[in-house]
């Protein structure tokens, strides 16, 4: 009776497929971070540039309502 029940419960894969879900997000999660490693420079050199393109383009007159009844010089 035991041998039967031992057996039974070494022939069953209901967990199995938990596994392979492990497997599959550890993958997935090492793919996001290896992509993220590559192009965060690239990202943080654009943001340096944005910045200092903004900081050297100011905006002109203010927007919103009172603009439109400011003339601009």
């Amino acid at each position: 009776m035991e041998m039967n029940r031992i057996k039974a419960f070494a022939a069953d894969e209901s967990g199995a497929i938990t596994v392979d879900w492990v497997v599959l997000t550890a993958a997935l999660v090492g793919l996001a971070l290896a992509a993220f490693t590559v192009v965060a420079d690239g990202l943080g050199s654009l943001t340096d540039e944005i910045a200092l393109d903004v900081a050297d383009n100011p905006v002109g007159p203010p927007f919103g309502p009172l603009a439109a009844a400011t003339p601009t010089p």
